[in-house]
């Protein structure tokens, strides 16, 4: 079965961190775009944090951009997101999600709906 199961939301002071993890089963992260997705209550979903596995390249959100930072351990199909400096706008319920399109060689999508798999989703709420 293909799977992703986050953990690691919770709650955080303004200010503080937090570590997302993402555990894929069923599927190789080799040569796959996977990332973080977030949505927050009456918005849209937003890309947050993106990465392909074949070249390593990070993309992230302007509005994230210098206080997340997402890494992969392809050995353990484990995707994670390091946030700092978090603030009450982050929060969300964040999903883990992955783009299994063999096309895409290299490169993030451009749009949410091009993830093909899902996770759950793990709540963040920051508090002021």
């Amino acid at each position: 079965e293909v799977q992703l199961v986050e953990s690691g939301g919770g709650l955080v002071q303004a200010g503080g961190s937090l570590r997302l993890s993402c555990a894929a089963s069923g599927f190789s992260f080799d040569d796959i775009a996977i990332g973080w997705v977030r949505q927050a209550p009456g918005k849209e979903r937003e890309a947050v944090s993106c990465i392909h596995t074949a070249d390593g390249i990070p993309k992230y959100a302007s509005s994230v951009k210098g206080r997340f930072t997402i890494s992969s351990d392809i050995a353990e199909n484990t995707l994670y997101l390091q946030m700092s400096s978090l603030r009450p706008e982050d929060t969300a319920v964040y999903y883990c999600a992955a783009d299994t399109n063999p096309l895409r060689l290299r490169g993030c999508p451009e749009r949410t709906y091009e993830y093909d798999v899902w996770g759950q989703g793990t709540q963040v709420t920051v508090s002021s």
